[in-house]
């Protein structure tokens, strides 16, 4: 599994959507959305809220993605 399916599937989970989640990081819905699409990546700071959110750790998001 990689990172845009990892927040993908932890987001629905939850029932979460993308505009609840993007406010929880202080960012816009649609560069969220670039997030699960694969087109970008998180920058630290979000990569840690992303994880305080879901109750997991960094190394779980990232798996054993590269950024």
């Amino acid at each position: 599994m990689n990172f845009p399916k990892i927040v993908r599937e932890l987001r629905e989970q939850n029932n979460y959507t993308q505009r609840y989640v993007a406010s929880k990081l202080g960012i816009k819905q649609s560069s969220y959305n670039n997030y699960e699409q694969g087109r970008a990546r998180p920058e630290y700071e979000n990569l840690v809220k992303l994880a305080r959110l879901y109750d997991v750790s960094v190394d779980y998001l990232l798996e054993n993605d590269i950024i």
